[in-house]
């Protein structure tokens, strides 16, 4: 899953792709590179990040998606609002990508479950203006396990269907570093789950903070891609359904890579 970010605020890019027609040439320059689903979001979900207006979020969000699905792209809308998911499947994504899990917007679920569209529901706990003060945890890995699990119980019932559920244990939201990487080493917990499961530690800056003394500044969020790839070679071999990563070839590289070691044979 490629990143496209609509957003003048992104941790990740700064606002490189904000205009229409550079997020859509971005869209398709990563499927050229070999993204399998493009998600286009117009909201920065970075920590301390405000929201956008919904007219503005669908102002940024609604002509990439179009395009992009007009050219065959597998999109998926990266919202937490049910009016910008509803817009955006009508302009052709076919998946939603809810970084709260339903839990923003009440009106949500309901019109998941209604489209039959594949949902990624995320461990959430509140809007990136103070989730970090939310990052307090007995166990975070038992502690994430059993809130997805419960979130997606009730999302089942609510009507979306088991099947088409997707789980995000949410590297970098409401989580420290430490906890970042405890649910990395613990991810088949998360897979045990029984729902399919995206990983997206893309860039976060617990990965830029690697080899970096104690106060000292993180690598910028381009320098983390090597990191990003080793992470997701790691989801991989546990069997993540996909990585959700902003710099495609350095991930899929890593994966090929892996894979070629793997399915080596002598002889050959």
């Amino acid at each position: 899953m490629g990143v496209v970010n609509v957003t003048p605020d992104s941790f990740s890019d700064g606002g490189e792709w904000f205009e229409p027609s550079a997020a859509i040439a971005h869209g398709q320059e990563l499927v050229a590179q070999g993204a399998d689903v493009v998600d286009v979001g117009g909201e920065s979900t970075r920590p301390g990040a405000q929201r956008p207006s919904v007219q503005e979020e669908l102002r940024r969000v609604l002509p990439v998606v179009e395009a992009l699905a007009h050219d065959g792209v597998v999109v998926s809308v990266d919202t937490m609002r049910a009016q910008v998911a509803e817009q955006a499947l009508r302009a052709g994504a076919t998946v939603v990508n809810d970084v709260s899990g339903g839990l923003a917007d009440d009106a949500m679920v309901a019109l998941v479950a209604r489209s039959g569209a594949p949902f990624v529901a995320m461990h959430w706990r509140g809007h990136s203006a103070d989730m970090q003060s939310r990052a307090v945890y007995d166990d975070v890995v038992a502690q994430v396990c059993a809130e997805l699990a419960e979130r997606a119980r009730t999302l089942v019932a609510a009507g979306v269907a088991a099947d088409r559920l997707v789980l995000d244990p949410g590297f970098g939201f409401a989580k420290l570093a430490h906890h970042n990487w405890l649910l990395l080493r613990h991810l088949d917990r998360v897979l045990d789950l029984g729902h399919p499961v995206l990983v997206g530690t893309s860039r976060k800056t617990f990965l830029g903070r690697l080899g970096r003394a104690d106060g000292e500044a993180p690598r910028p969020p381009a320098e983390r891609d090597v990191a990003t790839a080793a992470t997701s070679v790691h989801a991989a071999r546990l069997g993540a359904w996909g990585v959700r990563v902003h710099h495609v070839p350095s991930t899929l590289d890593a994966l090929r890579a892996t894979a070629a070691i793997d399915h080596a044979t002598d002889g050959g």
